[in-house]
């Protein structure tokens, strides 16, 4: 008789717990404070290929996993090209038709410093990457910093991905 009461109980105790976080929809990522993982040993044609010794290069850098069919890739595609003036962005394409990526890339701007190719998602599961766009703050060391799981635009942009970014560059 106790036993739905109970079942109850700790229902409601996960979710106020959930509801007390400061982001009740993010995911913490894994690959906070650890080495970047590999990056694809391919890229598309007439780019740059993105290598893990990039990752290690001083500076911070982001890495961005992208996609020419994610609209939500699309939307943040300027957020990325301002960001390219001031520091390295790199880019990962996932599971993407080779000709999908390129036209874009032609069409909106290449603001890739290198790009390293995901056809089938392989790389993304290593740095735990659960839907594009995904992008990471990474250290002078290789050390993913941060992850932001969504587009780069207006409140996110400001309110979440500007202040881990700040903290990342006043910490270089």
């Amino acid at each position: 008789m106790l036993l739905p009461v109970a079942i109850f109980a700790g229902f409601a105790a996960m979710a106020g717990w959930a509801l007390m976080r400061d982001d009740p929809s993010s995911i913490p990522s894994a690959m906070t404070g650890r080495e970047a993982p590999p990056v694809g040993q391919t890229t598309l044609p007439g780019k740059v290929q993105l290598t893990d010794e990039m990752l290690r290069q001083p500076g911070v850098k982001l890495v961005n996993f992208w996609a020419s069919w994610c609209p939500p890739c699309r939307a943040e595609h300027p957020a990325l090209t301002e960001f390219a003036k001031e520091m390295p962005v790199y880019g990962i394409d996932l599971k993407d038709p080779e000709a999908g990526a390129v036209r874009f890339l032609s069409e909106h701007g290449d603001p890739f410093r290198a790009i390293a190719t995901d056809p089938r998602g392989r790389t993304a599961i290593d740095w735990g990457v659960t839907a594009p766009p995904e992008t990471f703050i990474i250290d002078g060391d290789g050390k993913v910093l941060y992850r932001f799981a969504g587009p780069l635009i207006e409140g996110n942009l400001d309110n979440i991905f500007m202040p881990e970014l700040q903290k990342a560059r006043a910490a270089e």
